[in-house]
């Protein structure tokens, strides 16, 4: 049975492992609560679905971005794959060297090779493999977004024009435009996950992003579900079932 790679990688608040911080607890708390995709990991449930869950936070390891900080923009403002920043600028986190090489071996590194075999076993099943890198977004821009638009649509459609194909993209815009959503397309955020191995090489592995504005189904800035959480949960499962019949 064909089944989508549903990559969810910023819902844990977990944080094993507290070399280097700087700060106590209560800065951490608050830049877990700003910065956590809340729920994602439930909104994006899916039994008959490939799972790649990051069981830690991305305040430990943001295993989106590049590990190489010269690759990675967001790395200019001390938030590469290991944040030594807050979102607001202030020093969180020093690490040495041997530090980071041990959380990028055995966190970065552990959840990419996840990743990587989930896609491989599809294309060996199947002629394709369809990634879903499934995030959700603030309705205020943090400090450090590089867009800082203050309107922001409900749902974002991440795209990459070699693993993107328009088919889905348009066919995942006209679903949730008919539920009655504003969509935005790579805003305010890009781009979708692929695995290093396959990226820019293997048309077969597709990859679209979809986030979730939190003012959906959280109240507020907080992290309390809404009532409108389960309505949203439903609206996703069914996207899900019908992107499997359709592309």
């Amino acid at each position: 049975m064909k089944q989508l790679v549903l990559h969810i990688p910023h819902s844990s608040t977990n944080i094993p492992l507290f070399d280097g911080y700087v700060v106590g607890k209560s800065i951490l708390d608050a830049e877990t609560l700003k910065l956590t995709d809340w729920y994602v990991d439930e909104l994006f449930y899916s039994e008959s679905d490939l799972m790649i869950v990051a069981d830690f936070s991305r305040i430990l390891c943001d295993v989106e971005r590049f590990a190489d900080d010269n690759e990675e923009i967001m790395s200019e403002f001390g938030m590469g794959a290991l944040y030594e920043r807050t979102d607001n600028g202030d020093l969180m986190r020093k690490l040495t060297t041997e530090q980071k090489n041990f959380i990028l071996k055995e966190y970065y590194w552990k959840h990419h090779e996840r990743l990587y075999n989930a896609v491989e076993n599809q294309l060996k099943e199947h002629s394709n493999v369809l990634i879903i890198d499934c995030h959700s977004f603030s309705d205020t821009p943090f400090n450090r977004d590089l867009d800082k638009t203050s309107i922001r649509p409900d749902i974002n459609i991440g795209t990459d024009e070699y693993h993107a194909p328009k088919s889905i993209v348009d066919f995942t815009t006209r679903y949730f435009e008919d539920n009655g959503y504003s969509v935005g397309i790579d805003y305010p955020y890009s781009g979708t996950i692929v695995p290093m191995n396959y990226y820019k090489k293997d048309v077969k592995v597709k990859s679209i992003m979809i986030e979730i504005n939190r003012k959906l189904y959280l109240e507020g800035s907080t992290n309390i579900k809404s009532k409108n959480f389960e309505v949203i949960k439903a609206v996703i499962d069914d996207y899900l079932q019908m992107l499997k019949v359709n592309t």
